[in-house]
Order: structure tokens, then sequence, then C-alpha cells
């Protein structure tokens, strides 16, 4: 799960993957069910049983990995402008590991904008979690990602 995450911000950060989420006039697409669905596609020829919107009780989570009970991760996509983002953050995901019996978990956060990106990591100081390897930020910003021939 870890590494089709890494995959995703490598094709978005890197790869032009940020335009999936800009419209032609530069107007954005920001909805959470897309940057999932992205996601989704990169589980394409795989031995992994992987599922959305998994509710086991206490809510779903949007992708549950697992090679069998002994394996398998819960990962749960944000958008940095959602305003439940801290409230999630401090609850969300220990309530679906409790009820898919699991303690492993991704939390992924999609930002567009600087002032997102500022937002997002006053909350992750407030919550102590700047060093939590489990949430993993996307740059998508279409703004700092300039043409190799004009850095």
């Amino acid at each position: 799960a870890r590494q089709r995450v890494f995959w995703l911000k490598q094709v978005i950060e890197n790869q032009d993957g940020y335009r999936f989420f800009y419209r032609s006039n530069g107007a954005r697409i920001d909805r959470e069910q897309d940057l999932q669905l992205l996601y989704a596609l990169t589980w394409f020829a795989t031995e992994s049983d992987v599922n959305r919107e998994v509710n086991n009780g206490r809510g779903p989570v949007d992708f549950k990995v697992s090679r069998g009970s002994r394996d398998k991760s819960l990962v749960e996509f944000k958008l940095a402008k959602n305003t439940q983002l801290e409230k999630n953050l401090e609850k969300q995901l220990a309530i679906y590991e409790a009820a898919n019996n699991t303690k492993k978990s991704l939390t992924v956060i999609l930002f567009l904008s600087e002032d997102e990106l500022l937002r997002v990591e006053s909350i992750l100081r407030r919550l102590k979690l700047t060093d939590d390897e489990d949430i993993i930020l996307i740059d998508a910003r279409n703004d700092n990602k300039p043409s190799g021939s004009k850095a």
C-alpha cells in the first residue's frame, strides 16, 4: 500500500500528474473521490486484495489492502482543505484500525496551494505528528513545477 502511495506521489509531483487536478482554465478540481480513483488505478496486476469503502463497523475506510488476515493495511485520503482534517487525523484511523483488526494504516493528504500546505503543517505540529511516516503529503500545486529548461 505504501509503495503504491509513493508511486502516485511521484506521478503527481514529478510527472505532471498534478494537472489532473486543474481544468484548462486553471480552475481547481479538488474532490477526494478523484484522488481515490487515481490510487485505485495503481493496483493493476497485484496479488493483494484491494477494496474501497470497506465498512467493518464505525464507518467506511477509503481502502483496505490485504494479503490475508495477518497482513492488512488501511489507506485514508484527505484533501488539505478538509475542514475536519484535524479531527480526522486525531481520531479517525484509530477507530477504523480497531474495526478492521489492524495497526497498519496510512493517511495521504493532497494539497493544491502553499496556504493549504501551511495549514496541514500547522495541524501536524499541534497534534505532534510531524515525524509520523504514516502521514504522506502530496504536492499537487501548479505554481511550483517549472519545466526543466526553465528551472
